[in-house]
């Protein structure tokens, strides 16, 4: 009976990563001919082919598949806790990677960073923003640690938390016909060119709690990737956007941009931070949401 073991599973991923056995062989540390031979005798051993070959490519059969994705679960899990010991070993108290799901939601996080840091002086911190799966796959699969978000998935196993209460605003400049108005309606703006976060429209909040129920739609929609160069571009009269009003009051200052008000009574907004419930007591990670907990009640005193 064949044992899967860990290199089995690397190498599977490797490949599919990789796209070659030669590609993978060097992400591996080994000769082309060595990784041949481990795929060969694995494949004798479980009585089934895990590639068919077609030329000098690759492609997975069924049970190729269903390895892959048993890989993709457990390789980043297998990694994690042996950092994680290695942390131990060397006295150390781990690491909390945050993965961060929307992009205002990085300028928030700077101002816990600091803090945490100079509280947790053992516990290094990264953020990431791009997953292969997706943010609830990154939490699950153990690429991240806690997931920022602003639109929290229940899903059992994980846990999600309020962290940070706002609201959001459409950014114009003063000289914008709608820069001293109250509030503003869906169809004022039909006519605009909406700057947006390069995200999928049903996953930003203009659209879904404004635009779309309204069944409205801007002139144009340009995606740019920056919150700096957005703001530029509605200071310059290049467009309209929407982001946090705590986040254009902060550069109000410095920009010629003014957030008004998305309908009548405005669409409210929360930050969660997510961790899996497995991980509720370690401390490091118990610390930064009591650290970002303090944080919005400072905020709402």
């Amino acid at each position: 009976m064949a044992i899967l073991e860990r290199n089995h599973l690397v190498m599977i991923r490797d490949v599919d990563q990789y796209g070659s056995l030669a590609a993978a062989a060097e992400r591996m540390h080994l000769t082309p001919s060595a990784l041949s031979h481990m795929v060969r005798k694995l494949e004798d051993q479980l009585g089934i082919a895990i590639w068919h070959r077609e030329g000098r490519s690759l492609r997975l059969t069924q049970a190729g598949e269903y390895l892959l994705a048993v890989a993709n679960r457990l390789v980043p899990q297998l990694s994690q806790a042996e950092e994680r010991l290695r942390q131990f070993a060397q006295g150390e108290r781990g690491a909390l990677r945050i993965g961060m799901e929307c992009h205002p939601c990085y300028q928030w996080l700077l101002k816990l960073v600091s803090p945490y840091l100079a509280a947790w002086p053992a516990v290094d911190v990264d953020v990431k923003q791009k997953f292969q799966f997706g943010g609830l796959g990154a939490l699950f699969g153990y690429e991240i640690d806690m997931l920022v978000t602003p639109d929290p998935l229940y899903k059992p196993g994980l846990h999600f938390e309020p962290v940070f209460d706002y609201e959001q605003v459409l950014v114009v400049n003063s000289a914008h016909p709608l820069s001293g108005a109250a509030y503003v309606r869906p169809e004022q703006v039909a006519d605009e060119v909406l700057i947006t976060y390069p995200v999928a429209t049903d996953r930003l909040d203009i659209y879904t709690q404004f635009l779309t129920p309204a069944g409205i739609a801007p002139k144009r929609h340009k995606p740019i990737e920056t919150t700096d160069i957005m703001l530029q571009m509605v200071a310059s009269g290049r467009g309209v956007t929407a982001l946090p009003r705590w986040l254009v009051e902060e550069y109000a200052g410095k920009l010629d941009v003014i957030p008004v008000r998305l309908g009548k009574k405005g669409v409210a907004k929360q930050i969660f931070v997510g961790i899996r419930e497995a991980d509720a007591e370690i401390d490091y990670i118990r610390a930064f949401v009591a650290l970002a907990r303090a944080h919005r009640d400072a905020q709402a005193a």
